[in-house]
């Protein structure tokens, strides 16, 4: 392919170097695309070690230069190699080349258009790299900035916090994070954050900030290294006092957030309540810029994500959900804004506001129903809510769908603010065609509400909710799966017989089966807990066994018989103890002896919830006032049943001794 380059600001690049190179610059800005080819030339002094080291050393500025021009300039300068060549720089004697050749790497590497993996195809690299770091100033700071940016794990600003992808992975080693991990990057770059450079304290910074996220592994190791006496948590403190550069407090909130979330600092260590929290805080005020407000808030919803306590002090600290309500409001309304620039950068940042806005509202309403409280009753918010589940940019619609799911937690707003806003309409949309990451969070939020006490569920049901549903469980996705049944169950839940029938009629005796067979436990327990839901009310029991019986029996045979836990077999249990409570759909149990057998068996089990489960099953099928009750007594006397009650009503544990005491009554009626 052609190395094409488009020319970034021409004069400045030609100040900077000297006439030697001149004749083959000028060839680069040349509108004659062969005349362009012969700029290569560049990158082919560079490599010739029989150029000057000054020659070479320009060669290696002005192509920097070009780098950082368009993105184009980049492709066309990858295109040519450029990273093997200015990486053999790397082993020449000459500190002032080995410079540029780190500052040209940094300038392509902090491109979006170069893929990171290139800095990892040569394993000796990292290991060279971290020699240079001894150097000088500018080694240590183009290295430590090479290193964040070629440190990739996909980052918490671009995507939602529980479903962040692993980190990607080399092409034949481990992640970046490791790679670096393992050459020493934590003992090499440590001491950096003490340099008279403020640059170099500023990229050692950031390299940590991308190392310790979602890393146990390198925040253990963080928190226990030491540069002149000092521990790194106290030096990162230090760091983001309110006297240092806002991009310091920022980075070095990050860094003790990471090391918070994975576990190597204590959610309820001062660092993070009255020093990490706070900063972050402070970022979301109005008088930071648009940028660290965004920044600010995205890290604070990532600190305080799991934690409730850390929720409750963030939701009380400097009128914070108050403060966030500023963030839709850009870009501010034209007439105000005389100034064009200023205009587009708000038109820039505001969507970023908006999806960080959402995202801290999510984390703050996440388990505390009085927070969820304040941020409904913040001006507009579900209006807002409502506006952002159908914008175009994905990133705040999956945002403000994170937000409506943490506040779809709450039984008291699911009755009211829900309903008056319709928000089961937008949501409905949402469902109809999104990315997984916006099903998976739409679907856990219809799941909320699809309870019984919601009143949306009627209008959801109306709008083809079961057909949706039913097509999720069929899904790849294993989320997805669980979603899709889980809503059904609520669907089910006391559910009159024409929803029970259109949900097996949707899901089909085939996909029923697939789902009970499912490799998840979770998809396995949502939908015994669906069938659970299904065969509720005598009714509804004996029509469901007269249709599906056979294959029902089947499943339960299955289940009772695999390799299942504890809470698997109990809930089967119960769907047979529910079987067992219909008039006619009893007999399925009664004429299928391998059946009995199993319910004998776990009477005698060693595991009390599931010897219950069993006696409910036996409660079900003797009882007295039942047609048929002593012919079905009679039987399971002869099968030994009624001596493993007796022998259960000695039991020292009351439930088990009770419901033994309760089904001998029967026999003695």
């Amino acid at each position: 392919m052609a190395c094409v380059l488009e020319a970034p600001l021409r004069m400045s690049v030609l100040s900077e170097v000297t006439a030697s190179s001149r004749h083959y610059v000028d060839r680069l800005f040349d509108l004659d695309p062969q005349k362009v080819l012969q700029g290569v030339m560049l990158l082919y002094l560079l490599q010739q070690e029989t150029s000057s080291t000054e020659l070479r050393t320009e060669c290696a500025v002005v192509l920097g230069s070009l780098a950082m021009g368009t993105e184009n300039n980049v492709k066309s300068l990858l295109d040519c190699h450029i990273i093997p060549a200015l990486l053999q720089g790397l082993l020449s004697p000459d500190l002032k080349f080995i410079e540029a050749c780190l500052r040209c790497l940094r300038t392509i590497f902090i491109s979006p258009v170069t893929p990171e993996d290139l800095l990892y195809a040569d394993t000796t690299v990292i290991s060279h790299l971290m020699a240079l770091l001894s150097r000088s100033r500018y080694t240590q700071e183009y290295i430590c900035q090479i290193f964040s940016h070629c440190c990739k794990l996909q980052h918490w600003h671009s995507c939602g916090f529980k479903s962040l992808p692993q980190p990607l992975l080399c092409a034949n080693g481990p992640d970046h994070q490791t790679n670096l991990f393992n050459h020493g990057a934590v003992q090499n770059i440590a001491h950096l954050l003490v340099s008279t450079s403020y640059k170099v304290r500023m990229q050692a910074l950031k390299c940590f900030s991308v190392l310790a996220f979602e890393n146990p592994q390198v925040s253990m190791t963080l928190v226990n290294v030491s540069v002149d006496g000092e521990l790194l948590p106290q030096i990162f403190v230090k760091m983001l006092q309110r006297d240092k550069p806002i991009e310091m407090q920022l980075t070095s909130a990050k860094c003790l957030t990471s090391m918070c979330r994975a576990g190597a600092i204590r959610t309820d260590d001062s660092c993070i309540v009255l020093k990490t929290l706070p900063c972050l805080v402070r970022m979301c005020s109005k008088e930071r810029l648009l940028e660290e407000r965004v920044e600010g808030a995205e890290t604070l919803a990532y600190l305080i994500e799991t934690d409730v306590e850390l929720q409750r002090i963030a939701s009380i600290t400097d009128h914070l959900i108050v403060m966030l309500a500023d963030y839709f409001k850009y870009p501010s309304s034209v007439s105000a804004i005389t100034d064009i620039k200023r205009l587009d950068h708000d038109l820039k940042h505001a969507h970023e506001l908006r999806q960080a806005a959402f995202k801290l509202y999510a984390s703050l309403g996440a388990n505390d129903e009085d927070i969820r409280k304040k941020i409904i009753e913040t001006e507009n918010m579900m209006d807002r809510i409502v506006n952002g589940l159908s914008e175009s940019g994905i990133k705040v619609r999956l945002a403000a769908v994170r937000c409506l799911h943490s506040l779809s937690r709450s039984v008291q707003q699911l009755r009211t603010s829900f309903q008056d806003h319709a928000v089961w309409k937008p949501l409905m949309k949402v469902l109809q065609n999104a990315p997984n990451e916006i099903l998976v969070v739409a679907s856990s939020t219809l799941c909320n509400l699809l309870l019984e006490f919601s009143p949306s569920k009627e209008p959801i049901l109306e709008s083809g909710a079961i057909e949706l549903l039913c097509s999720l469980t069929q899904s790849e996705n294993l989320a997805l799966r669980v979603n899709g049944i889980w809503a059904l169950m609520n669907v089910a839940f006391q559910a009159e017989q024409k929803i029970k029938s259109d949900i097996l009629r949707g899901l089909s005796t085939e996909q029923l089966f697939q789902l009970l067979s499912d490799s998840d436990v979770n998809v396995l327990m949502k939908t015994l807990g669906l069938l659970r839901n299904l065969l509720s009310t005598r009714p509804h029991i004996d029509h469901i066994m007269s249709t599906h019986g056979k294959q029902i029996m089947q499943a339960v045979t299955l289940i009772l018989e695999g390799e299942h836990n504890i809470e698997v077999k109990e809930q089967t249990l119960c769907i047979l103890a529910n079987i067992a409570d219909g008039t006619t759909a009893k007999e399925l149990i009664m004429t299928n002896d391998d059946i009995l057998q199993k319910i004998k068996y776990y009477m005698s089990h060693s595991n009390a919830k599931l010897q219950l489960a069993a006696m409910f099953c036996v409660s079900n099928l003797i009882w007295n006032e039942e047609e048929g009750s002593q012919e079905r007594q009679d039987k399971l006397r002869d099968m030994g049943i009624v001596d493993i009650l007796h022998k259960l009503s000695q039991s020292s544990d009351p439930n088990l001794c009770d419901k033994a005491k309760t089904a001998l009554q029967q026999y003695l009626a």
